[in-house]
């Protein structure tokens, strides 16, 4: 037996459509914290994005990849996706997971700064 439609399983659905820009990090929309909000109507569904930019270049391939993924869900009748422009994405929307794939450990830029700092003293 199947869930009933809801804004949960809505978002458990968007888990696997990726943003772009982290795809060959495994970073769905929902870690990037582009999801602004799920509204689920009969089976009518609205999905709101927050860019991270407002020059986003994904903007229409997420909002391709939206509907694809959700018309594969038990009682989607419709998807609608919109771009909020009056919030502000920042850092804190990141999941934890997302936060730790995007950070590189500062042990692995030590070979860079030796290498620069060298660089320089020989110039």
């Amino acid at each position: 037996m199947t869930s009933p439609l809801s804004a949960a399983v809505v978002r458990e659905a968007l888990r696997d459509v990726y943003d772009p820009c982290c795809a060959d990090r495994g970073i769905s929309i929902l870690d990037m914290g582009v999801v602004e909000d799920v509204r689920v109507a009969g089976g009518h569904v609205e999905v709101d994005l927050v860019l991270t930019t407002g020059w986003c270049p994904f903007v229409a391939s997420m909002s391709a990849a939206i509907p694809d993924r959700l018309q594969g869900v038990e009682g989607v009748e419709s998807v609608e996706v919109r771009v909020v422009w009056d919030s502000v994405w920042t850092q804190d929307r990141l999941s934890p997971m997302a936060r730790e794939k995007l950070t590189l450990p500062l042990e692995q830029l030590i070979p860079y700064r030796e290498a620069r700092i060298a660089q320089q003293k020989g110039a």
